[in-house]
């Protein structure tokens, strides 16, 4: 039996990549802790089932010792001020995918003489907030009044995503790598991430999150566009301390863009309780109550003192609710157009129908071999 020559070492780091312990693989890899301490090697078959298992490409494990992973895109994320050291796969995966995804479009939108778009990198951090944030909204016809009227989130979301789309942005929000359920995105790893190109300007969002908590996502990340700076982030309403100056921008411009400030000061009321007013503002604006809350300190209706008990018993109450249950499910075309972008999803059938794309290279790039994508419009 031939066995495979591999360092324990890189077994263990493979696994530890993944968030794995030795017990989560051992129903699958009985002699698994025989192999990371070197007592004997797996064969071939097993290395690539394994390989498999914890997601890293196979070729890696060959080598003699692991490799520096790095982002391919630059880190805006902080966690207690400090900088996210080690990618999971799965982000690492859903990067590349879109990368691969906006690099495709970028030639699309060039061979047919699609314009640039003005808006990505028209702005910097020394504009004020307030102004950007009124840039984009106009950019993108995006209205309180209009999205106060929407009946959920859900429907406020898929509103304002059909506009950032309209505008030339592509939007991809998904919960998962591609199309396997078996891999859920973590938002306590990311919440979103946004790759600014003029022709191609692409936003991703983690569909694990709430909705609410996708709507300040998805106006986090056009800010980043304006900025023209790629980046991957952990989007907040939160004050965070030693935050980079980009991220402290962003969030200002996301605020207003969502709630402006002027809005929010004309819906408030002196003999209104904390918990009502919140209530009654997150339906109104569509917004996670964090959100509402973060405003009332700007607009001084919160002292800080109020704000940061507030805040600390909201996300208590947060943590406390019970797991939503998925939405990445349902009806297979409209979720395939949702994690890969309407716009980008309808010029990839163009093309692929046309013969200038692969039904193969299609295919990989929707994460999906269902043919039905092919079958029905995707205006």
């Amino acid at each position: 039996m031939n066995r495979a020559p591999v360092q324990p070492e890189l077994l263990i780091w493979a696994r530890e990549r993944a968030g794995m312990a030795s017990a989560d693989l051992a129903h699958r890899f009985p002699r698994i802790g025989e192999w990371e301490a070197g007592e004997v090697a797996p064969t071939l078959k097993q290395l690539q089932s394994f390989a498999n298992a914890v997601h890293v490409p196979i070729g890696y494990l060959f080598l003699p010792k692991p490799p520096e992973e790095a982002l391919p895109i630059p880190d805006f994320r902080t966690m207690d001020g400090a900088g996210v050291q080690r990618p999971s796969p799965d982000l690492l995966d859903v990067i590349y995918s879109c990368q691969e995804r906006q690099g495709w479009y970028r030639e699309y939108a060039r061979a047919h003489r699609l314009p640039d778009l003005g808006f990505v990198g028209s702005a910097s951090t020394d504009d004020a907030p307030d102004t950007v944030a009124a840039t984009i909204a106009a950019t993108l016809g995006v209205d309180v009044a209009a999205r106060a009227a929407c009946r959920n989130w859900e429907e406020a979301r898929r509103q304002m995503i059909a506009q950032a789309e309209e505008a030339g942005v592509l939007v991809m929000v998904s919960g998962v790598v591609l199309s396997n359920n078996n891999r859920k995105l973590d938002p306590g790893e990311f919440r979103g991430f946004a790759l600014a190109d003029t022709r191609a300007p692409l936003v991703f969002i983690n569909g694990a999150d709430s909705k609410s908590a996708q709507m300040f996502t998805l106006a986090h990340e056009l800010a980043h566009l304006w900025l023209g700076a790629t980046a991957v982030s952990d989007a907040g309403a939160a004050p965070v301390p030693n935050a980079r100056r980009e991220e402290v921008w962003c969030n200002a411009v996301a605020a207003e863009l969502l709630v402006p400030l002027a809005a929010i000061e004309s819906d408030l009321t002196t003999d209104e309780d904390l918990p009502g007013l919140t209530a009654r503002l997150t339906r109104k604006y569509k917004v996670s109550t964090l959100v509402i809350l973060r405003r009332l300190l700007d607009a001084e209706w919160l002292s800080r003192d109020e704000f940061a008990r507030a805040w600390a018993a909201e996300r208590a109450r947060l943590r406390q609710l019970a797991e939503r249950s998925a939405s990445d499910g349902g009806n297979f075309y409209y979720t395939t157009l949702t994690r890969v972008s309407r716009r980008f999803a309808r010029a990839l059938v163009e093309s692929t129908l046309e013969g200038q794309t692969l039904y193969r290279d299609a295919y990989r790039m929707l994460g999906s071999h269902n043919a039905a994508i092919f079958e029905r419009p995707t205006q």
